[in-house]
C-alpha cells in the first residue's frame, strides 16, 4: 500500500460543520482551494493507495518532517497561485519542510500571479523563494506541474530546465477523469437562474461590481457565490452595518442589496457546490474556480479574467473568458453566453487528461482512472456524506450554530481579559520598576541638593574671607604709604637736584 501525504484543508470525505470551517480555516482563506485538492485526492485514491490530509499550514518543524519522512512514502502538493508577494512567507516554510524530507515531493498545478498582461515585474522581491521552492522540488521528482504557459515561462527564466516543466493546467477541471460533462444549452431570460462570482482585488481591473448591480437588477434569479473565509464570517455573525448605515458597492456589508435580500451564498464542500449550480442557468465572474465549479456542474460559464492566474487557465482549458478591462458595468450575462463557445474545452479535455496523467506516471504516481476503476468507488463513499449546504445570511433566529456563537465570543472576551491581564500585570511590573528608579533618583537628588547647599555655603564662606582679607590687605597698603611717603618724597627731591647740577 502506498502512503500517500497531500496538502489540503481537509480531506473530501470529512463532513465538517460551517463553524468547523471557519474556526478551523479548512479552505485555506479560499473555497476554490478544496476543489483542486479534492480532485487530486479522487485522482490519486486506487486500490494500492492511502491518501490523507496534511492540512493547509505547513509545519515544517525537523520533527514533522521526520514524521512525514517514517509514515509516508510520497509528498503530493497541489498548489494555486503559489508564485505571488502574499504568498512567499507560505512558500518558504513549505521549502524548509520540503528540504528536510527524503521521499518524493510532486507539485502540480503551481502558478505564478502577474497582471493579464503577463507583467511579472511585481514577482522581483521574491525571485530567491522561487528559485529555492524548485530546486528543492526538483530535487526530489522528475519535474514540477504548472498551471500554464506563463507559469512555464518563468520558471524558465528563473532557471528550471524546460525538460523539467509539465504544463499541466489545473486538477479541478479532472474531477471526472477523461470526460467531461456536457455543457447545457439554455436561453437567457428574465427568469433565468443566473449565479456571479467575484474578486475583491478584481475591482481596481474593471468594473466588477458594476457588473454585478446591472446583473441583479435585471435578473430577479440572480445569486451571488462567495468565497472567502471573511465572507463566511460575514454571513455566520453578520455585522452593524444595517445600524450604522455604512455602505460598500462590493457585497461585504449586509447593507449591501445581495445580501439584504439573501442572494449570497457561501459553499463549503465542492460537491455540494457543483450539485447547487446545476440548478443555474448561467454563471460568470472573476474567479476561476467558481466558474470551473459551474462547468464542472454542466452550467455554462465564462471568466472574466482580471490576471494572468485566470487568463492562462483559460487559454490552456480553452475556457470561454472575456477580459475584465474592456468591459463596462452594464455587461448582460445573456451577451456573455451568446458570444461563448464551448466546443474547444470540451474536444480537447482528452488530449489535456493525457498530459496529467503522462506527468503522474512520470513522478512515480498512479491514477484512479488507469490503475483504478475510475473513481467509482471514491463517489459512491462522498454520495453517502452528508455534507453541508452552502451557507446563507444568517437572520438572527437559532440555527443550530448559536452556541458555536456564544462560546466564541466568551472564548475572545476571556482571551481578551487574559491579555488585558497580562499587560496589566507587566505594565502593573514596569510601573514598580519605574517608582524603585524613582524612589533612588529621587534620593540621588536629595543627597545631591544637601551636597549643594553645602557646597553652596561653603563658597559663601570663602568669600567672605576673601573679602576681609582683601580689607586686610587695603589697610596695610595704606599704613605703608602713609609711612614710606615723606621718606619717598624727600628722595624724590634730592634725585631731582642732582640732576639739575648736572
Amino acid at each position: 500500500m502506498k502512503r500517500i501525504l497531500i496538502r489540503s484543508g481537509k480531506s473530501p470525505l470529512r463532513v465538517a460543520s460551517p463553524t468547523e470551517f471557519i474556526h478551523q480555516d479548512l479552505i485555506g482563506t479560499n473555497t476554490g482551494n478544496l476543489l483542486f485538492s479534492d480532485s487530486a485526492h479522487k485522482m490519486l485514491t486506487t486500490p494500492d493507495t492511502e491518501v490523507t490530509s496534511n492540512g493547509i499550514r505547513t509545519n515544517h518543524s525537523a520533527e514533522r518532517a521526520a514524521e512525514i519522512n517514517e509514515q509516508y512514502d510520497v509528498f503530493v502538493v497541489p498548489l494555486a497561485n503559489a508564485f505571488r508577494p502574499q504568498f512567499q512567507a507560505s512558500l518558504d516554510r513549505l521549502s524548509k519542510l520540503i528540504e528536510q524530507l527524503t521521499i518524493p515531493v510532486v507539485v502540480f498545478g503551481v502558478g505564478a500571479q502577474a497582471t493579464d498582461d503577463y507583467a511579472t515585474d511585481m514577482l522581483k522581491p521574491m525571485e530567491a523563494s522561487v528559485k529555492r521552492f524548485a530546486r528543492a522540488v526538483l530535487d526530489r521528482s522528475a519535474s514540477i506541474g504548472v498551471r500554464g504557459e506563463l507559469t512555464a515561462r518563468y520558471l524558465r527564466d528563473h532557471g528550471v530546465p524546460d525538460d523539467r516543466i509539465d504544463i499541466m493546467g489545473c486538477p479541478s477541471m479532472f474531477l471526472y477523469g477523461d470526460t467531461f460533462p456536457a455543457i447545457r444549452a439554455t436561453e437567457i431570460t428574465a427568469d433565468s437562474r443566473i449565479a456571479i462570482n467575484m474578486s475583491p482585488n478584481a475591482r481596481p481591473v474593471g468594473p466588477i461590481s458594476g457588473i454585478a448591480d446591472h446583473g441583479h437588477a435585471r435578473y430577479p434569479n440572480f445569486t451571488y457565490y462567495a468565497q472567502n473565509t471573511v465572507d463566511a464570517e460575514l454571513l455566520l455573525w453578520g455585522d452593524t452595518t444595517p445600524e450604522s448605515g455604512a455602505t460598500d458597492p462590493f457585497p461585504q456589508l449586509l447593507t449591501h442589496d445581495l445580501l439584504r435580500e439573501n442572494k449570497v451564498r457561501m459553499p463549503l464542500d465542492p460537491a455540494t457546490w457543483i450539485d447547487e449550480l446545476r440548478a443555474y442557468d448561467f454563471a460568470y465572474g472573476t474567479r476561476i474556480h467558481g466558474n470551473i465549479a459551474a462547468l464542472l456542474a454542466g452550467t455554462p460559464a465564462v471568466v472574466l479574467t482580471h490576471d494572468s492566474r485566470t487568463l492562462e487557465l483559460c487559454r490552456y482549458f480553452d475556457i470561454p473568458h472575456r477580459q475584465l478591462s474592456g468591459l463596462t458595468a452594464d455587461t448582460d450575462p445573456r451577451d456573455l453566453y451568446e458570444a461563448a463557445d464551448f466546443s474547444a474545452m470540451i474536444k480537447g479535455h482528452g488530449e489535456r487528461f493525457e498530459r496529467i496523467t503522462a506527468f503522474l506516471t512520470r513522478n512515480g504516481l498512479d491514477n484512479a482512472y488507469q490503475h483504478g476503476d475510475g473513481g467509482a468507488a471514491f463517489d459512491a463513499r462522498m454520495a453517502g456524506l452528508d455534507l453541508p449546504p452552502s451557507m446563507q445570511v444568517w437572520d438572527g433566529t437559532e440555527d443550530g450554530q448559536n452556541r458555536y456563537r456564544m462560546s466564541r465570543l466568551r472564548e475572545r472576551v476571556t482571551l481578551s481579559e487574559s491579555k488585558l491581564t497580562t499587560k496589566l500585570t507587566a505594565a502593573t511590573k514596569k510601573n514598580d520598576e519605574l517608582r524603585g528608579k524613582l524612589a533612588s533618583a529621587e534620593k540621588r537628588a536629595a543627597a545631591t541638593a544637601d551636597r549643594l547647599d553645602t557646597a553652596i555655603k561653603q563658597l559663601e564662606a570663602t568669600r567672605k574671607q576673601l573679602a576681609a582679607m582683601e580689607r586686610r590687605v587695603a589697610g596695610i597698603e595704606k599704613r605703608v604709604l602713609v609711612r614710606l611717603g615723606p621718606a619717598l618724597r624727600r628722595r624724590s627731591r634730592k634725585l631731582s637736584g642732582t640732576a639739575d647740577k648736572g
